[in-house]
């Protein structure tokens, strides 16, 4: 269980390696022999009953990675994309479904939630990752109830002794800058800090389709964070503090008269304990809790609209864990969540300034049997009271067949719900003259997910092994707050369910090391997700219908350089509903391809990387609607489904300082 308080990258997962000493002569006198396995950039667990993947340090650093949105480019399963062509602001896609259906935790801690939720994946800094840790489908509920469509946790750089300082810059030709530094010091045996400091900025202009509006806003952040752990026996402790400033800036260009402007101004501190008690080994029994606190303040500026907000978290989780025998384990606990919101809202012709609150409190437990590795059963439950929704139950149940070694397969069912903050989550469509309308009656969003998939280990050539993985997943919404911009072109409604919604992903995924150090995956998927809008099943606008993916990377034997190549091909959609009397965009738009490539050189302490991002300069033709006229009934900057910059070239440094031992 203390693997859930303190996840951590180093997981040993390596493939199969034969060593032949009968070749060697025994005349020669070895001093030492050192044998050593590289574990994979992205580690598919075997034995997990739940399909979970690891994404380690080696694939963050394949691609650019300035921060979390960026982390994913070379992943067949996580989308990213624009929310609009204003803001910058970003949301991720898992089984066809937006990011705010995905569980987003930060060293199982939850995150990135509410007024965080449209430009949180900025707030994240590529270089501060040690890992990002991605599960389909419901997961366990020891973490929540949250997940409706998936899991993603990220992991910091723990205190490093072999490496107690690093250093991290980056530039790009539209005059970005990035710095970050992390620092580890071991106080003494048991006590040892972290402090991880980033710092960005992106203050030019860049106007590149002449539409009057900047291509991208204007950015700066400054972040820091500092870590305390501690261990002593059978007793561990981590502690987090960190703090954030953002300040961004887009809209139209200086040289327009009475430009439409925008801003949003961003102050975030965080604060999170993990405490951790081992009472048997044996029985493998312990007991860990989580607390964390969070304050969100956000004042943004949408042309004449305006939304400042400022949301208050307070979160706990207590597991206890023990082993009965081999095959039969169990965790059960406690949790409570409180969120506090104070919101004012300004949209010509409505105004609002509220303050609501909701806490949650819950139990739950988690029983695993496993049946001599044959087939193993993970069941979980979890009862909740919602001061604003009143009781609810999140029943989930994991199923993994092992019919060999190399070839198994999974099943999962269960339900997630999520509290619905629409004026938070849907704050970039302030971006547009579009009227927000949100129904006064919103229900808790409730849903069920079902998933099915399998993995065959193929042996091939001296243990290399083709790995192909097929699933299918459903989720299957009861209750959803729906976004509806069809009806009507100049307005957003937000109002409950009313039919059917239904989210549908299927994917096909192989990946094999063709020669040493170099590796190929090839994926693709197939969404089919329809939501009832204006009481017709419907399509729903700006989803992808499919996506391929090819993803190579070569590293010469001696590891000083590295070529990563990645290729996506982006199926087309449709767009909401333009109008007819009017219309101004296409009703659909076609697929489009992206190649991203990276070149890096390594050194004994550091290396350098240069690349390039969409090298093929595709872009949106014209991702704001009527942009001549911010303020008239037309303008609309949430029609984006493509990258809104063409070409982009970028370099970069990383250095470590390694410690090393004076030869004795």
């Amino acid at each position: 269980m203390l693997a859930i308080l303190f996840s951590s990258a180093a997981i040993a997962a390596f493939s199969q390696t034969s060593l032949n000493l009968d070749s060697i002569d025994e005349s020669i006198e070895l001093q030492s022999l050192i044998l050593t396995e590289s574990a994979p950039n992205v580690l598919n667990s075997r034995s997990s009953v739940q399909l979970s993947q690891t994404l380690g340090s080696g694939e963050l650093k394949r691609a650019a990675c300035c921060n979390l949105s960026e982390s994913f480019e070379t992943n067949p399963s996580v989308d990213v994309s624009y929310s609009d062509a204003a803001t910058g602001a970003k949301q991720i896609k898992l089984l066809g479904l937006s990011g705010t259906y995905v569980q987003m935790l930060a060293e199982n801690v939850p995150t990135l939630r509410g007024i965080a939720a449209p430009y949180g994946l900025s707030y994240t800094p590529g270089a501060w990752l040690e890992s990002i840790q991605i599960s389909k489908g419901t997961s366990s509920v020891l973490n929540g109830y949250e997940a409706l469509a998936g899991q993603i946790n990220t992991v910091y750089l723990h205190p490093d002794k072999e490496k107690p300082l690093g250093v991290n810059l980056y530039f790009n030709d539209a005059l970005r800058f990035e710095a970050n530094a992390n620092a580890s010091v071991a106080v003494n045996k048991n006590l040892s800090t972290t402090l991880l400091a980033h710092a960005s900025s992106d203050t030019r202009e860049w106007d590149m389709n002449d539409d009057g509006f900047l291509d991208m806003p204007k950015t700066q952040q400054f972040n820091v964070l500092n870590k305390w752990s501690y261990r002593r026996g059978d007793y561990m402790s981590h502690y987090k503090l960190r703090y954030l400033h953002e300040n961004r800036r887009g809209g139209q260009v200086e040289d327009i008269e009475n430009p439409y402007r925008i801003g949003i101004y961003t102050n975030r501190l965080e604060f999170s304990a993990h405490n951790g008690i081992i009472l048997n080994n044996e029985k493998d029994r312990s007991i860990g809790l989580i607390v964390s606190g969070s304050q969100h303040e956000q004042d943004a500026r949408f042309g004449a609209s305006r939304y400042d907000a400022a949301q208050t978290n307070v979160y706990g989780n207590l597991i206890f864990a023990t082993n009965f025998n081999k095959w039969n384990k169990i965790s059960t606990g406690a949790s409570f969540n409180l969120d506090r919101y104070d919101e004012f809202f300004f949209q010509h012709p409505t105004q609002s300034d509220d303050t609501r609150m909701e806490s949650v409190g819950g139990i739950f437990a988690e029983y695993s049997l496993n049946l001599k590795d044959k087939v193993i059963f993970l069941f979980g439950l979890r009862d909740d009271y919602s001061s604003v929704y009143g009781n609810f139950l999140t029943p989930r149940l994991h199923t993994k067949l092992n019919f060999s070694k190399r070839f198994y397969a999974r099943a999962s069912v269960g339900k997630g719900y999520r509290s619905p903050n629409v004026l938070a989550e849907n704050s970039y469509l302030l971006a547009s003259s579009r009227q927000l309308i949100i129904a006064s009656d919103l229900k808790q969003e409730e849903a069920w997910n079902y998933g099915v998939n399998a993995t065959w280990h193929i042996p091939v050539y001296k243990n290399r092994e083709l790995t192909l993985q097929g699933e299918f997943y459903r989720t299957d919404f009861v209750n959803q707050a729906v976004s509806d911009l069809d009806s009507d072109p100049h307005a957003a409604t937000i109002a409950n369910l009313d039919g059917q919604s239904y989210a549908n992903s299927f994917q096909l995924e192989a990946s094999y090391e063709i020669l040493r150090g170099w590796t190929v995956t090839a994926a693709h998927r197939i969404i089919n997700a329809k939501t009832t809008i204006g009481g017709k099943l419907r399509e729903k606008p700006l989803t992808n219908r499919y996506k391929s993916l090819l993803t190579t990377s070569y590293q010469t034997r001696l590891k000083k350089w590295q070529f990563d190549f990645t290729t996506q091909i982006n199926g087309g959609s449709r767009l909401p509903d333009p109008d007819l009397q009017n219309p101004l965009w296409d009703k659909e738009f076609s697929s489009f391809v992206v190649l991203n490539a990276q070149i890096t050189r390594n050194f004994r302490a550091w290396s350098i990387y240069v690349g390039g991002e969409n090298l093929t300069g595709y872009k949106q033709k014209r991702p704001i609607i009527d942009a001549a006229n911010p303020t008239g009934t037309n303008f609309d900057a949430s029609m984006v489904y493509a990258p809104l910059e063409g070409q982009r070239f970028y370099a970069g440094l990383r250095w470590n300082l390694h410690k090393y031992e004076a030869k004795k």
